[in-house]
């Protein structure tokens, strides 16, 4: 029986596929919302194992979109990868994001015969900025051949930027999980490792842990962490 990869992407939205390890997609579940990926993802997982007819057991490899993304959304979906791998003792197969969307746009220009010039998967960072990645063609095992990136810049120097480059502009408002799976599947076939086992966050988190002991007083009502003298 052919295996079963479940991928997960939650870079923007959030979308769960299940993809057999040939290529043959079995099911996709999604939400566009750039929010509510925790409350998205447990409810996306289950519609895309019942709509795949595929039990938990069945699945060989989790396939997780590692970004770029912000934070808050990319650590859920990194997240559920790497719990539903523990819980069946399989692998995660981490992938680059926009090389899903990159994978998309190259299988989309050879059905139609179109001649893929150097492009750039362009996906929005918030902020005034852009996330991009530059692309030159499909390798030899099927997979997107990324030259640049991924890289963020403000909104108003990335059309210069990509002239210079000498690359079209591809922008992306999803991640199709199904590309994620596949270029998951071809990695394996190949034997290759094509993502970080790191997240690409776009940028780091607006928090940041305290950096020293926290000062208390002792004066008159106040509470002290220290111990009690005590005077005979």
């Amino acid at each position: 029986m052919t295996s079963a990869i479940l991928s997960i992407d939650t870079s923007i939205g959030t979308a769960v596929s299940v993809v057999e390890s040939d290529g043959i997609v079995l099911s996709v579940a999604s939400s566009p919302n750039p929010l509510g990926h925790a409350e998205a993802i447990g409810g996306l997982l289950v519609r895309a194992l019942a709509e795949a007819s595929v039990t938990a057991d069945r699945i060989e490899y989790v396939a997780a979109g590692m970004g770029p993304g912000p934070f808050t959304g990319l650590r859920v979906g990194i997240a559920a990868a790497r719990t539903f791998a523990q819980g069946r003792g399989v692998h995660v197969v981490p992938v680059v994001s926009h090389d899903a969307i990159a994978l998309e746009v190259l299988l989309a220009d050879a059905l139609t015969d179109a001649e893929t010039a150097r492009f750039a998967v362009v996906t929005d960072a918030r902020r005034r900025e852009f996330a991009y990645s530059v692309y030159d063609g499909i390798d030899d095992d099927g997979l997107p051949v990324r030259s640049v990136g991924p890289e963020l810049i403000a909104r108003d120097g990335l059309d210069a930027r990509l002239a210079e480059l000498g690359a079209r502009r591809q922008d992306a408002a999803a991640v199709p999980a199904a590309l994620v799976g596949l270029a998951a599947a071809r990695a394996l076939a190949a034997g290759r490792t094509i993502g970080p086992d790191h997240a690409l966050y776009l940028r780091s988190p607006d928090i940041t842990a305290p950096t020293g002991a926290k000062r208390v007083s002792t004066g008159p009502n106040r509470v002290s962490t220290g111990p009690k003298r005590v005077t005979p």
